[in-house]
């Protein structure tokens, strides 16, 4: 493609989703500007635990494709862990059958096989999964999009309208409630517990017969523990009790948990959809609107997939 404003896009959001499809924009040629609220270490996404795999996202079918088209580029970028926060780390997954639940990455994951009793108590799923550290990856992202020539610009946005240009892409999440409007997008709060990681190499996920998570991801110098799936609660701020709470059932997986040094607590609103919006709009003024949001706690797993469709509605002659 040839430079030019007819080639420029928006895309409004800053987080995972809105930072892959600008980068894919970007590596194409397009002129691309990020219009994002906040920061990348202040959005939604920077509170991700982050493990790759389809959780809380619907079409759940559709969900799966994306996952795998994006885990093609998480093992590419587990080569250079350091710097961008990607890495292959061992796990079980509580409560998974490998035929049941699990069929559509076998033939993807190596080794994904049953969990043994000594890994986990009940039935689980044994794999090695990419595991982010968003606080390196989000900003490894934000560099590798200014490398592309892309412009990020910190501004809040009233309406989708207020976008200056023939191509706009809608990743704004939870915001997209407001700036379509779109109700049928809503919050699922997510709460987490950082404490010192008191040696753990390996990550767990758990639900309990009262159907309450624990889960435990091992990042570099700390341990994130979680968590909770509270539908339709708008809360950014952390509940002491639901804390303790964390602590105890992720300690009932791992003793050494319970005497770890709290550093932080953390918490986040997922946006949820009854289905993931992935679609291009032809405006009345005849300027072109890709929806790419409603990825409720898939974010990170299908963002590399979700980016490359997003990217080919917006500029079709970009693509490839």
């Amino acid at each position: 493609m040839e430079s030019g404003l007819n080639n420029d896009v928006i895309v409004v959001g800053g987080g995972i989703i809105g930072l892959t499809t600008a980068v894919v924009l970007a590596e194409r040629g397009v002129r691309v500007r990020v219009w994002s609220r906040d920061p990348v270490e202040r959005t939604t996404s920077a509170v991700a635990g982050a493990l790759w795999w389809p959780y809380h996202i619907e079409p759940i079918a559709r969900a799966r494709e994306w996952a795998l088209q994006s885990l093609d580029v998480y093992e590419k970028l587990t080569t250079r862990a350091e710097s961008t926060g990607v890495r292959m780390v061992e796990g079980v997954m509580g409560e998974t059958e490998l035929d049941s639940d699990a069929a559509w990455a076998a033939a993807r994951i190596p080794g994904l096989r049953a969990s043994t009793a000594e890994e986990y108590a009940g039935s689980g799923l044994w794999a090695r999964l990419p595991l982010i550290d968003m606080s390196t990856h989000l900003p490894w992202l934000r560099e590798r999009l200014l490398k592309a020539g892309g412009v990020i610009e910190e501004r809040s946005v009233g309406g989708l309208g207020e976008a200056d240009s023939p191509v706009v892409v809608n990743c704004t999440g939870l915001g997209a409630r407001e700036l379509v409007p779109d109700d049928s997008v809503y919050p699922v709060r997510g709460q987490l517990v950082v404490v010192e990681n008191p040696g753990i190499s390996t990550w767990l996920g758990s639900t309990g017969p009262d159907g309450e998570m624990a889960y435990f991801f091992p990042q570099p110098g700390r341990l994130l523990l979680g968590g909770t799936a509270d539908e339709d609660a708008w809360s950014t701020e952390p509940d002491p009790a639901v804390a303790e709470a964390i602590v105890r059932r992720c300690a009932a997986l791992r003793p050494e948990i319970a005497g770890a040094r709290v550093l932080e607590h953390r918490v986040g609103l997922r946006p949820a959809r009854d289905a993931v919006r992935l679609e291009r709009e032809l405006l009345a003024d005849g300027r072109v609107l890709v929806h790419n949001y409603g990825h409720g706690g898939g974010g990170v797993t299908v963002a590399w997939g979700c980016a490359t469709e997003a990217a080919g509605l917006a500029v079709p002659a970009a693509s490839g």
